[in-house]
């Protein structure tokens, strides 16, 4: 997610950090590098240029601090600048006082819609706001299915009717069905188009009339850069939108929708889609955002992830396991599932500060590797967990052909395993954070 835009960007202020001054023409010069990557990134052009008028009026004549260069200096001045442009703070959904919350969820076909909509109602059921998740879509091919199915998966009901296409009726039924289970949100999946069309926004005006929803969130894909600002902004002309949710986030490395749409429709950007699960679907944090395409880190955001990911109770178990008997294998297996369930490495690896992009693509993290990894640890028995030493040339063998992987695969894991247990007996009892996170070395090839 906005690889390419921030190291760019990352390349033009490294000439700029380490000078003791900078001059209005250094400023000058690096602004107008600044603005050839944002409009490369197909960032606003007009949105492009007030910033740089912004940035620039508060940078000329920036002075060395004791402890901050100027350079420093000029990279919090385009952070918070950078944060404003994205929406300046967290803004979050609209929950009525009189359950059930009405969401619906608009934007043309293919920009992820109905996964969204599922994916929002997974987000909320994990906040303890049950929802019911309502097909109105009554036009693609499949679209019913599609909703029914995401809803079993994630055990969240699905109210859909076959026998009529009149939309108004479906979300009116959806919503009764939510007030008589005293759920506390309905999010309906709307028709999307190919192209904005008079009858297909007639349709959804005639919906919002009868309905009054709280929220109407217009998802948009990421990745078709100023077409999603284009086309966010004659939503919103036509239905008064009330915030955004940009999809397929993973894939953009230009980052051009993000930074623009905002700025053109003053609709805060509410949540992302990070990846195809059905769990990835982040709030959006216009400052946190800011701190990533600054290379700055986003620490709270791996925190978050990371309690929502971790048992508590495993943790304070573990916690005296090891300083009573020592991590072994079987612990280290333990703690490998939890990371995964905080998605890829290289993305939470990207939330800490001063962790170079170019770098971590070179570092070359085998995405497998974690399952392979794993493949090896359940192919030992319960006592080699335990007690790796015992694990002799012919047990090595036996593991290697037990988990698909060649003999070095397995002499690397127990070799760099005796590292992290060195490393966390050198650490101590309140190892916690370094116990959760192998070396990066165990995560290569």
């Amino acid at each position: 997610m906005f690889d390419e835009l921030s190291e760019k960007l990352d390349a033009v202020f490294a000439r700029l950090r380490g000078r003791g001054v900078l001059t209005e023409a250094d400023i000058k010069e690096g602004l107008r590098e600044v603005r050839r990557v944002l409009l490369e990134a197909d960032v606003n052009f007009h949105l492009t240029r007030e910033f740089l008028e912004r940035v620039e009026k508060k940078a000329v004549g920036v002075s060395a601090l004791k402890t901050v260069s100027p350079g420093q200096q000029l990279v919090k001045i385009v952070h918070d600048e950078l944060a404003t442009m994205l929406g300046e703070r967290r803004e979050g959904l609209k929950l009525s006082s009189v359950p059930p919350t009405v969401v619906m969820m608009v934007g043309l076909q293919g920009s992820g819609k109905t996964t969204t909509a599922a994916k929002l109602a997974r987000k909320l059921k994990g906040e303890n706001r049950p929802a019911r998740l309502v097909a109105a879509d009554v036009y693609r091919p499949a679209a019913i299915d599609q909703l029914e199915t995401l809803g079993l998966q994630l055990d969240i009901p699905v109210h859909a009717d076959r026998g009529t296409k009149d939309v108004v009726k479906i979300a009116k039924q959806g919503i009764d069905q939510a007030k008589r289970a005293r759920e506390r949100v309905v999010i309906i999946d709307t028709a999307g188009r190919l192209q904005i069309d008079e009858d297909m926004m007639n349709e959804l005006r005639r919906l919002k009339a009868e309905i009054h929803p709280d929220e109407i969130l217009f998802v948009a894909d990421g990745m078709t850069g100023q077409d999603a600002v284009r086309v966010a902004k004659g939503f919103d002309e036509a239905l008064g939108i009330t915030g955004i949710i940009l999809t397929k986030m993973d894939g953009d490395a230009r980052g051009g929708a993000a930074l623009s749409i905002y700025g053109v429709t003053k609709k805060p950007i509410k949540y992302i889609g990070v990846g195809e699960k059905l769990d990835a679907l982040e709030e959006f944090h216009p400052e946190r955002m800011a701190g990533r395409i600054l290379q700055m880190g986003d620490v709270v955001t791996l925190v978050e992830k990371a309690q929502g990911a971790f048992d508590a109770d495993e943790a304070k178990r573990l916690e005296k396991k090891v300083r009573k008997e020592g991590f072994d294998l079987q612990d280290f297996l333990g703690t490998m599932k939890q990371i995964q369930k905080l998605g890829p490495l290289e993305g939470l690896l990207g939330m800490l500060p001063g962790v170079n992009r170019k770098a971590l693509k070179d570092a070359k993290i085998d995405p497998n590797r974690m399952k392979h990894l794993e493949a090896i640890v359940l192919s030992m028995t319960p006592g080699e967990r335990r007690n790796p030493t015992i694990i002799n040339g012919s047990r090595r063998a036996r593991i290697a052909k037990g988990s698909g992987r060649p003999v070095s695969d397995v002499n690397r894991l127990l070799e760099q395993f005796r590292e992290m247990q060195k490393m966390m007996k050198k650490m101590g009892a309140g190892a916690g954070g370094g116990r959760l996170m192998p070396p990066p070395g165990m995560l290569r090839m």
